[in-house]
This record gives structure tokens, sequence and C-alpha cells, in this order.
């Protein structure tokens, strides 16, 4: 028996379909100490995480070092002030400390923000004075400390500094401090409707929203793992993702340690197909969960044997039929497609008992009730393109749905308006009651895994002098799923050329996360614009 059937109730059909899920916990439901501790205490031994780098190094968790290590890192913290409610960025990589830390401040009752290791000092600016963070935990490599504290100079705020394995000036040692900080914490009061973790999610008219989940967000969790994902009881689960996306509370720690799986994790900067399937076979590897861009790769490199994988899920971009066809060939299993938000858990599947149709979004997950619904809130029929929305229960409250915008409620009541969760997306059902993702209502871009909003692009584009005018948008890639095209109207004395396009890009790109790179740009006399003013995007994609 996993330790999730104590925290729920399922119903399955004679297929092993799951036809409801409904959750309950206690009004104190912590994950540090209701599912880590609680698995340690009864199987101390049990395999949490399997982590290596590419520099060989290994290091297998059990859940009894889970539970040690992240006591030390809270009484460590709790003795530096932190405590409940404060805000913790995290900027870790992949580094098997994310774990402890991720589970030591759920204990102290703390706000975790994870936040990607490839923001630019900017970007760090932004997020330190929008969430009021106490503490920033980061890696050493890849300058991130140096643009942190560029990033909190900038804000005109303060914040404790730490760091892991190493010491760097003006940062307190983390991995230095835990060495004498006691193994065992008292567990101290927290609620389940508590803040838990802070996501800051690309917005199309504005600066990145910060996305609140309160401490009931992991159990929503155990559809993702068990019924999409496929992870299992002894398990071990691979989502390739870094730390700083939605996507590693996803497919990393909480629904796969929930259903009594085990994850993979391998700590790595540069993406070679071969290197993943190698560590898949090396550690027998059950499950696994992939961005389009990883599949593309994959199965542009040549797929190898995987003899113990025995599921494969992906989500985030559209993925070209023959990836599905190349990839079942070579390895005998269906790519099963999943759908949801950083708002949200797992939205709708492939669930995997019935053959995935490929390209769908797949069908509803049962934990929530989900409608397609037209501009004025009419259910729209079979085959018409509706706004996916998400109706609550009775209750009025939907574990797996955030609970808050950070400092935005006015956003909030926006999205919840008419008594349901708009989340911008575009569907509609087939005959066979498959949904087919059609767009997004918004201008969000999916590049690579990875979501970007046009303002962010925008707003650096338009520091050029060069650029008198610009749109950013998403086009098709085959590799990226989008690429980020920039339209500029140039300025007065520059000439459309090479030359300046180079130019704008070196200059961008250079203030630009990787991930928001621009791709390709088109120079244009004049935008193509709506009656009332407003750039026409969807002309510009074509």
């Amino acid at each position: 028996m996993s330790i999730y059937q104590k925290f729920c109730r399922e119903i399955v059909d004679e297929n092993g379909n799951l036809e409801e899920l409904t959750l309950s916990y206690p009004d104190n439901f912590n994950f540090g100490y209701d599912i880590v501790d609680r698995i340690a205490d009864e199987t101390p031994d049990k395999k949490a995480l399997v982590w290596c780098n590419t520099d060989n190094e290994e290091h297998i968790f059990t859940f009894a070092d889970i539970r040690k290590y992240s006591n030390q890192m809270a009484n460590v913290w709790k003795e530096a002030g932190i405590g409940r409610g404060d805000r913790v960025m995290l900027v870790l990589k992949r580094h098997y400390e994310y774990w402890f830390a991720v589970v030591a401040l759920h204990k102290l009752g703390a706000v975790v923000i994870p936040a990607t290791h490839m923001l630019t000092k900017s970007d760090f600016a932004y997020r330190i004075e929008m969430s009021k963070a106490k503490a920033i935990v980061c890696t050493v490599q890849d300058e991130v400390p140096s643009r942190i504290k560029a990033g909190l100079k900038k804000s005109g705020t303060s914040a404790q500094l730490w760091c892991v394995q190493e010491d760097v000036e003006g940062f307190q040692n983390l991995t230095k401090a835990m060495e004498n900080a006691k193994t065992e914490f008292a567990r101290v009061k927290t609620s389940a409707f508590d803040p838990m973790i802070l996501y800051f999610t690309s917005g199309t008219t504005g600066y990145p929203k910060g996305v609140i989940h309160d401490f009931t967000y992991p159990l929503a969790h155990i559809v993702t793992a068990k019924y999409w994902q496929k992870a299992e009881e002894g398990g071990l689960h691979f989502t390739v993702a870094e730390t700083g996306w939605a996507k590693a509370s996803w497919g990393k720690i909480y629904g796969q340690w929930l259903v009594g799986s085990a994850v993979m994790v391998f700590d790595f900067d540069n993406f070679e197909p071969k290197q993943l399937t190698s560590i898949i076979n090396r550690y027998g590897v059950t499950s696994f969960c992939a961005p389009p861009t990883v599949y593309r790769y994959l199965v542009r490199k040549g797929v190898p044997e995987m003899p113990t994988l025995k599921h494969a899920s992906t989500a985030g971009e559209k993925l070209a039929p023959e990836v599905f066809r190349k990839f079942r060939e070579r390895t005998g299993l269906h790519l099963c497609e999943g759908y949801g938000q950083t708002e949200t858990t797992l939205l709708m599947a492939n669930f995997g008992e019935n053959e995935p149709v490929e390209g769908s979004m797949g069908t509803i997950s049962p934990f929530y009730h989900i409608e397609l619904r037209g501009k004025h809130g009419e259910a729209v029929a079979e085959g018409e393109i509706g706004e996916v929305v998400i109706v609550p229960p009775e209750s009025g409250r939907q574990a797996g749905v955030f609970c808050a915008y950070l400092d935005n409620e006015e956003q909030y009541r926006h999205v919840w308006r008419g008594g349901v969760y708009h989340t911008g997306d575009a569907a509609y059902k087939d005959e066979n009651g498959y949904y087919w993702f059609h767009g997004r209502f918004d201008d969000i871009i999916k590049t690579g895994g990875f979501r970007v909003g046009p303002y962010e692009v925008e707003n650096v584009l338009m520091e050029h002098p060069g650029v008198v005018e610009c749109s950013v948008v998403g086009v098709p890639d085959t590799l990226r799923g989008q690429a980020i095209k920039a339209v500029i109207v140039p300025g007065s004395g520059y000439t459309p050329s090479k030359k300046l396009e180079l130019e704008i890009k070196d200059f961008c790109n250079q203030k630009l996360a990787e991930y928001k790179w621009i791709r390709i740009i088109e120079f244009v006399e004049e935008m193509p614009k709506t009656i009332s003013g407003k750039i026409q995007k969807s002309v510009q994609r074509i």
C-alpha cells in the first residue's frame, strides 16, 4: 500500500481507468511531515532519490536520508530566523540539495520560490523585489551568485544569501552550516491552506505573474504521477526538468514519492540524447517524462533500446506525428501527452489504459470538473472550439488550482470570473471524447519546453535605439516547437539589413535569459493593427 492511499479515495473501472478521486487530509497536512517523515518512519531504507551528474558523481538517498538532511537544513534556517510564511528563493539547478531544501522549507511552513539559474540580473531583481524574499539559496555554478548579488542591489532590498557546496564571498555556506546541525526537528504548526510554493509564470501584458499554491498542492499530483506518468511503487521515475520550473513539481518529487516511486535526477547543463538514454539504462528507469524538444532530438539522433522503460509521457508543445511514430517503432512505447498549467496540476491526458491518440490532449482528469465554454460562458457543442474552464466543487475549494496571484487580487478575480477558472486555452472535443488543443487566447510563446511572454522580450527590444516599434510572436520550429520571432519597425536613420538584424539580436540576447533569445527578425514599415490600435499578432505568425 502506497502512502498516497491514506489521503484519498479512488474509484477505478474494470480496466483500471480512474473514474473518481477525492482527497481526505487533516487541516495541518504538510508534505514534509506527513509524507517524507512518515515514509522514513515506516520504511527508512526505501529509495527516494537517485542522483548523478556529468562528472560521474553518484548519490542514492533513502527517505531516512531526506528526513535527516531536511531536518538539518530546517534547524539551520530556524536559527537564522526563517519561519512560517517567509519566502525563500531556490536557484539550485538539479543539485540534490534542492530536495533537502524543499522539504525543509515545507517543515518550517515557509514559501518555496523555485527559480532557474538562467535568469539575468534584471530577472532576479524583479523576482526578489516582487516576492520580498527573505533568503536566497543558490548554486555556485554559472556565475549565479554574482547575478543574484547584482539583482539584489538593483532591487534595492536585502535578503539572507546562502550557497551550497563551496564558499562564495557574501554568501553563507549552507553545506558547512548543516554539518553540526541537529538531525531531529520537532513539528511546527502549519496549515494545509497556508501558501507553500510560489512560481513566476510568463504573462502576455506584463512581467511574470507570481502563482501561489497551498500545502494541498502535492496531493493533487497523485493523478499526475500514477495515472499519466505511470510512476509505480518501487519504480524509478525520470522527468527531464530543471528545478526552477513547475515541471519539477509535476515530475521530480510530489506525486512520485506519494505513489512510492523513487526519483531519478541527472544533473547536466547541455542536453545530449545519448547521455539521457544511458542514464535510463544504467539505473533502470521505469517511467520517463520529457518536453517534446527532448523527443525530437532523440528521434533525430536515433532512439536506442531502453529495456527497463515501461512508459513515456510528454507535455508543453505540439509534437509531429512522425515523432510519435518513430519513438513507438524503436521502443514499443506510445508517447502519452498531457495538459495542465503552472496554475494547476494535470487537467487532461492520454492516461494509458486506452491507446493514446497522437496529438490529442487526451481526456479530462476525473479529479477535475472541466468544461469547454464560449465567449459568453455558454457550453459549446462537440467539435466546436471553446475555452477550457474548471468548475469548482460545491465546497468552492479545488485542490490543485492555485490559491492566489502574488499581490494581484484583481487578476485573480478576473481568471475566476463567472465562478469558474478560465485557463485561457482553447480546445475542442471530438466525437470519441478526446480533446484537442487549438491555441492560447493570449499570446504566450512555448519554446523548447519554456513559456515566454512577449512583453518580456519586447521590453528589452525597445531599449535598442534602432527599434521604434516591435512585436514578438512564436512561429513554428521543428526542434523547439516555436521559435521567438521579433517583428520590428526600424527607427529613423536605421535601414533594414543583415548587419542591423545581428546587432539587435546580439544586443537583446545578452540581456535575455537563453530560453528567451530572439531567433528570427523581420523588419516592416508598419504593424498590422486593429481598429482600436492593437497589434494583430495572429497576422504576424503566418
